[in-house]
């Protein structure tokens, strides 16, 4: 066991005149690994606790855990250096050199790591969150060290760099509350009778499954057009992702009670053709 003892014993380099051997390198790995594991734990342990207290302490749980993880890990790769015989003086040597290397290359990583942990710390975008980034919507997944994931309508994962959440313009369409409002525009002729026509799409509303009863539909009378009464259907649903299924099968909905009340929908005069439909993308004709 001689030669074992040597070859964990012999020098292998020197670091700021600190001897480095091979089991100073192994105790080094092994304090990191037991920070990650511990980190792990920790998350762990802080996300069973709040998960007692609801899906609202989700995003909170979520800030919590992850903040604790990357202290326990930092506090893990400090402990590691002294153990391996490095100062903290010589830490902070090192720590100009890696400024000088932030200002160069790392600019961007370091942008992103800190913007993470404004993110947790602050919370504007929360994990479960349903944001609207540039041309993306989705749902957040997890926000890491240097960008946060999130999950598209279309179930396409997109890793968005942090910085963007805190430099760009994001909408957040959960909070303050997960419920969104969808909006349908609706003509209706001139020969048609309003009162008719704000029965007959508060009918339709309240046909839906997934629009809400409180805050109730509500209809209203937006204009008198150049050919047609123009209105405004206003529903809420519990979910911004609902949005887009649940706005085509109102504007279905309001197509077929139209027809079948003879409620007539004016042509649009730069319509190639004549259809039958609603104010967005489906314009027609009078219904027979």
């Amino acid at each position: 066991m001689e030669w074992l003892s040597r070859f964990f014993t012999t020098e292998l380099f020197r670091l700021s005149g600190t001897r480095v051997t091979a089991m100073t390198l192994a105790l080094f790995f092994f304090t990191l690994l037991m920070a990650a594991v511990a980190g792990r734990l920790v998350r762990r342990m802080i996300d069973r606790f709040f998960s007692r207290r609801g899906a609202q302490s989700a995003g909170l749980s979520y800030a919590l855990g992850r903040i604790a993880q990357y202290t326990i890990f930092v506090a893990g790769f400090l402990i590691g250096l002294e153990n391996v015989g490095i100062s903290l003086a010589t830490l902070a040597a090192f720590g100009a050199v890696l400024t000088v290397g932030i200002g160069f290359g790392l600019q961007n990583i370091a942008q992103n790591f800190i913007s993470g942990l404004i993110l947790l710390i602050e919370r504007p975008v929360q994990k479960g969150d349903v944001v609207v980034v540039a041309d993306t919507i989705g749902t957040v997944e997890e926000i890491a060290m240097r960008a946060t994931r999130i999950l598209t309508r279309d179930g396409v994962t997109i890793l968005v760099p942090n910085s963007e959440f805190i430099t760009a313009k994001v909408v957040n369409r959960s909070a303050p509350a997960p419920t969104c409002r969808i909006r349908v525009n609706v003509r209706a002729s001139y020969q048609s009778d309003p009162r008719q026509v704000r029965a007959t799409l508060l009918e339709v509303a309240a046909s839906q499954p997934l629009v809400l009863k409180d805050p109730a539909p509500a209809v209203l009378f937006k204009d008198f057009g150049a050919i047609a009464m123009e209105f405004e259907l206003a529903t809420w649903v519990a979910d911004p992702l609902h949005e887009p299924p649940v706005s085509s099968d109102l504007r279905f909905a309001i197509e077929e009670a139209f027809r079948q009340r003879n409620i007539q929908i004016p042509i649009m005069p730069t319509d190639p053709q004549p259809r039958v439909g609603t104010d967005l993308g489906l314009t027609g004709i009078r219904s027979p």
